[in-house]
């Protein structure tokens, strides 16, 4: 009862501050994260559950029970119990190898320390410890320990900004407010704790850690089953068979075997038969099949560790296989989901070109060359005499900084309107240098390159904003500003000059702020669109810029109407945006910005490279839509050239379901959209669909926002979504929560039957990362949430393609190589047995000695096989990177499936029968070269153990396409160990010491100093093998593979590098994109206006503007003077409820 009972939903939390023990009666949750699997107490029973879901283990625990029993076993048990318990053994040691390096990297966040209020002073806590209702002291810089309620702050009005990268990889601050009945407890910031651990949002939304399989696992779960049933229907023949012998014939033995009548009747002993003989052929999956396997995936992961070319020497950090399970899922790979801050982008906005007054500036590119009139200077410009310019900036264009020197007007109004037109914060630090408190990129990159060109944003009151123009301190008073919010698209400011002039500057998307101009601007408007439509084509963000003068008189009477307005109670904002929208007119075009949102190195290749390879792309991000589009072409993930771009923006679920359908007339047509537009969602019209995908022409992409998500992945709708999403070339997600991020994996995860991986660097990509087949962390410097819940990380999202291309794509040839090679010499070896049967009266005796059947897996085939699981290669690893779509055939499953299953299976049954019959029928009436007979039992039983040997040795070296020395050496090195140790076990010392256990003595000597039984096993061999060569030369010479045909050329010039495709980049003429893009929040504005966002009055200047904060004496001093009354301003029992 107690397991099963659920955590009922909370309504409400009470706290009181600083008071543990009363707090501690509510039985909140601690603060320690648990990211691991197992602890020292379930790790033995979770782990053997897991491993016990294999049917195979379930299979041998099964056939083990078998073999203790003597009446129906004729091989020891110990042949099947050591190989078992190793294997579980191995399994169980690398789950807890994992496990331990989980637990390891939560220790690491556990025991970070933040400064808690216990007992009326501070005191260093390990975050776990840390309690809800616990009063926490954070200086800059520090991280957060648990979700936290802000009572005050060292900021004036108690704001506080905040960076999240470590959440979702966003370096833009954020704005949080203290409560005002504490925001003058003090001036460090004081927080309190009201959500820990698993409570905290950021566990809430991780979602549960799953136990991950790949495909192979789950299709030899299915091959396991069919080959029992196999194994049940021989042993019924060879039962029946038993019964009718015994019937027939058996009883003229009976009087020789001393049985007396009745004693043992036909049927029972087919029934004990059945049995005997489930024993003898469960080799046909033997337990060494997972031990080689465990061991294969281990190899595959120190590849991907050791791998030099996934190092980022940047950060000294290479790439890293967290599991070792899931490798050759890696090759087989459909869809990946991927964030996009931090993961495909750095999140830095630099400011490359800018078109003022019809003339653009900024670097020009390779390809540009007749623009000559340009001149194209490769070194960055020089700002070393501007003092106070930032030295990370670049720029190349030095006819800009000429502008500048000559007075150019428009130039001026222009840089002024940057330096002018912003939410910036300004400060100074210890060093007295400029730092700007950006809380856009954008922003941050605008207000950089004015500060470079000579117009230097200082800093600003609620009333003013400084600027020191070209070495002149110049102050403007702010009269009014008109913030920026989604619809609006723009920021504008209106301030007064020295000189008096009241100027409107305004800057926004270029498709919103062009409606906005006079008329006068046409020619200047023709020529700034077409330099927008440049930019755009290169994937940079842009800001159209414009200015007005107004009218004194007239801005009076509108800031009437504006302070009006303000006061109203009903349709204030409606009010606002009208006379927004009316001072916001006729306005004069000063030109366009853009400012590359730089993307991660490689990530345009890469994402180039994958979809070659048939791997579909889709971005889930929180970020605008805007923004997002704009990436999706700087990326190329988005082209010109497509033939359609489907936005989904629906409020409603009506809204949404008509914009599918609308979409989807134009790929299928009216009759098809129509009749499918509320089917049941259902795995059949899925498949339909999947063949309905191969017949779309063109490359098409979809873009949907999170509230139209919500409501497409509602179960009438979400068939349409899937349908019209797996038609695109691309699929961009906006605004999307961390659970329709984990909600969109799934959904194509489960019904579209596909391999899925998810790629994410924050703690808001956990859930996806946990819900896809594979998760890939981005180790990145926005925190290790991510990393932790991944099944691979690395530095950059370029090692994807490598990863995929090359590691996954060899992972998946080589274990579908092993086990298409494993399955064929098990059931070469096993079913001579079967045959054998029909000679032997059905009685269940081995045709080989038990040795034989003990070390055939272990020792005599164990290494070749393993040397060419782990090392074989079809191509080179740039050959894999060159030709993308070489890592298709893994999609498809073509090299292990069902069907190639069956084929290896006929092969193993082709080769038994040679290996039994052809020694069989040379054998039979035979005598040897003494004249004696050499139709013996264990004669025959050593020239097709001999024969089996050579046969299975010379076929894997046909299988090997890679040859190392470790192949050569284990290789033929097996055949040297198959002879050592048979004239060991056949000679008269090993007799004479252990008679019992090794009865063929001296049959070896006998037996293989004779030229007709090698003469048998060279009959045999070829026989065998010559089949095989002929079907592979014929197939290869007729229709070759691509991979045939890149081996061959391999081999032909080994020096030669073939060039990478690249597929033509061209833009629509049709019509002009737009490349606005703006990561900007609402709300700063009025921040700004009415001063709570900076201090009262400017504190006496050390070494800069040092900031000066009160000491943890007085803030603790302060906290504990206002406990009394203060918190009873919460409720009357000093709780508050959040």
């Amino acid at each position: 009862m107690f397991c099963s009972k659920k955590k009922s939903l909370e309504v409400e939390r009470i706290v009181k501050a600083n008071d543990r023990e009363y707090n501690e009666k509510f039985q909140y949750a601690d603060n320690r994260i648990h990211t691991s699997k197992y602890n020292i107490l379930t790790f033995l029973p979770i782990n053997l559950f897991e491993q016990f879901q294999r049917v195979a283990n379930a299979y041998f625990l099964f056939l083990l029970i078998l073999q203790l029993i003597p009446e129906i076993s004729s091989l020891t048990w110990f042949t099947t119990i050591v190989p078992l318990v190793l294997v579980i053994t191995m399994t169980a040691v690398k789950d807890a190898t994992d496990d331990y390096f989980r637990h390891k990297s939560d220790n690491q966040v556990n025991n970070r320390l933040s400064e808690v209020l216990i007992d009326s002073k501070l005191q260093n806590e390990k975050w776990m410890n840390v309690k809800v209702g616990d009063v926490i002291k954070l200086e800059n810089n520090h991280f957060v320990a648990a979700d936290l309620l802000l009572l005050s702050s060292s900021e004036p009005h108690g704001l506080c900004y905040i960076e999240t990268a470590e959440l979702d990889g966003e370096t833009n601050l954020k704005v949080r407010h203290a409560l005002s009945v504490t925001s003058e407890l003090g001036a460090d910031f004081s927080r309190l704790a009201k959500f820990d651990g698993p409570d905290t949002k950021l566990m809430q939304n991780s979602g549960k850690t799953k136990f991950k399989r790949t495909s192979i696992d789950k299709l030899l779960n299915t091959l396991v089953l069919w080959i029992f049933g196999f194994l049940v229907c021989l042993g019924i023949i060879l039962a029946i068979g038993n019964s009718i012998w015994e019937n027939q014939v058996g009883d003229q033995f009976r009087t020789f075997l001393f049985w007396n009548e009745g004693e043992k009747n036909s049927v029972f002993s087919g029934f004990l038969t059945f049995w005997s003989y489930i024993i003898i052929l469960n080799t046909v999956v033997p337990i060494s099949l997972y031990v080689s396997m465990e061991v294969i995936r281990l190899g595959h992961s120190y590849f991907i560790n050791w791998d030099r070319k996934m190092y980022y020497s940047g950060k000294s950090t290479p790439a890293e296989a967290r599991t070792t399970t899931l490798n050759e899922e890696l090759g087989q790979i459909e869809y990946v989901f991927s964030d996009k801050t931090g993961t495909l982008t750095q999140n830095i906005m630099t400011f490359k070109k800018c078109s003022i007054n019809g003339k653009i500036y900024g670097e020009v590119p390779e390809d540009m060359g007749q623009k000559t009139d340009i001149p194209k200077k490769k070194e960055p410009m020089d700002f070393s005499v501007n003092l106070q310019a930032d030295r990370t900036f670049q720029f190349f264009d030095h006819r800009l900084m000429e502008s500048v020197k000559l007075g150019d007007s428009k130039v001026y109004e222009f840089l002024r309107l940057l330096a002018l037109c912003h939410t910036v914060m300004s400060e100074e630090n210890s060093a007295g240098q400029l730092i700007y408190q950006v809380q856009s990129p954008d922003e941050g990159a605008l207000v950089t390159a004015a500060r470079n060109f000579g117009f230097i944003f200082k800093s600003r009151t609620p009333d003013t904003i400084t600027v020191e123009e070209l070495g002149t301190l110049v102050t403007y008073q702010l009269l009014a500003f008109l913030d920026f919010n989604n619809i609006r698209k723009r920021m504008s400011v209106i301030v007064r000059n020295p000189e008096g002039q009241i100027k409107l500057y305004s800057k926004g998307a270029d498709t919103i702020l062009f409606e906005k101009l006079h008329p006068s601007n046409e020619d200047l408007l023709t020529l700034t669109t077409d330099h927008l439509s440049e930019f755009a084509g290169e994937g940079l963000r842009t800001l159209a810029i414009a200015y007005r003068d107004l009218d004194d008189k007239y801005f009076k009477e509108w800031h009437k109407m504006l302070e009006d307005a303000n006061t109203l109670k009903d349709e204030r904002d409606e009010r606002i945006a009208g006379l927004y929208e009316e001072i916001e007119r006729d306005l004069m075009l000063l030109g366009a910005t853009a400012v590359e949102d730089k993307l991660q190195e490689g990530v345009t290749e890469t994402i180039a490279s994958l979809s070659l390879a048939n791997i579909k792309i889709w971005v889930l991000t929180g970020d605008k839509q805007e923004t997002a589009i704009n990436i999706g072409y700087a990326c190329n993930m988005l082209t010109d050239d497509m033939n359609d771009v489907f936005i989904v923006a629906g409020n409603t679920a009506v809204e949404v379901r008509e914009e599918l359908r609308k979409a989807k007339e134009n790929l299928f047509g009216q009759n098809r959209s129509s009749s499918n537009g509320h089917v049941v969602f259902e795995k059949q019209q899925l498949e339909l669909d999947s063949v309905v995908e191969e017949t779309i022409t063109g490359d098409y992409a979809l873009i949907i926002n999170g509230h139209s998500l919500a409501h497409a992945l509602e179960s009438d709708v979400k068939n349409d979504l899937l349908e019209l999403a797996c038609m695109c070339k691309t699929v961009v997600c906006c605004r999307v929560t961390p659970l329709q991020k984990a909600q969109v994996v799934e959904l194509v995860r489960n019904y579209r039957n596909a391999v899925t991986l998810a790629i994410g660097d924050g703690a808001n990509d956990v859930s996806m990362i946990k819900s896809a087949h594979i998760g890939v962390g981005i180790s990145g410097q926005e925190g290790l949430q991510a990393v932790l819940a991944s099944d691979y990380s690395f530095a950059q999202f370029r090692y994807l393609q490598r990863l995929l291309l090359v590691h996954g794509r060899w992972s998946y040839f080589r274990m579908c190589k092993f086990l298409g090679y494993f399955f064929y010499k098990n059931f070469a070896f096993t079913l001579v047995h079967f045959w054998f049967g029909f000679f032997c009266g059905f009685s269940a005796q081995t045709v080989y000695d038990q040795w034989f059947i003990t070390l055939f897996n272990i020792v005599y085939t164990s290494l070749p096989v393993l040397a060419m699981g782990i090392f074989d290669q079809d191509v080179s690893d740039q050959n894999s990177m060159d030709y993308p779509q070489l890592y298709e055939p893994g999609q498809l499953n073509l090299l292990f499936n069902k069907r190639q299953f069956f084929i290896c299976m006929a092969h193993g049954i082709y080769t038994s029968l040679a290996l039994f019959f052809i020694p069989y029928g040379a054998f039979y009436n035979v005598a040897g070269e003494d004249g004696q007979h050499i139709a013996d039992y264990q004669s025959f039983a050593v020239t097709m153990a001999t024969s089996l040997v050579i046969v299975v040795s010379v076929q894997i070296a046909l299988d090997t396409s890679y040859w190392t020395v470790i192949n050569h050496v284990f290789i033929w090195g097996s055949i040297a160990t198959y002879f050592s140790i048979l004239f060991t076990m056949h000679s008269n010392g090993i007799f004479g010491i252990f008679p019992n256990q090794f009865p063929f003595v001296g049959n070896v000597r006998h037996s293989l100093t004779q030229k007709c039984i090698w003469l048998v096993i060279l009959l045999t061999t070829v026989a065998s093998v010559v089949p095989v060569v002929i079907v592979r030369f014929l197939k290869m010479d007729l229709c070759p593979t691509l991979s045939d045909q890149i081996r061959q050329r391999q081999k032909a010039q080994k020096k030669a590098r073939p060039l990478r495709s690249r597929r033509p980049q061209t833009r629509r003429s049709s019509s002009r994109r737009s490349g606005y893009a703006f990561a900007h929040q609402e709300g700063y504005g009025e921040l700004i206006t009415s001063g709570k966002n900076m201090r009262a009055k400017n504190p006496p200047l050390t070494s800069g503007l040092e900031k000066t904060l009160y000491n943890s004496t007085s803030w603790i001093e302060n906290f504990c003077k206002k406990t009394t009354d203060t918190v009873s301003c919460f409720s009357q029992d000093k709780t508050v409820k959040l």
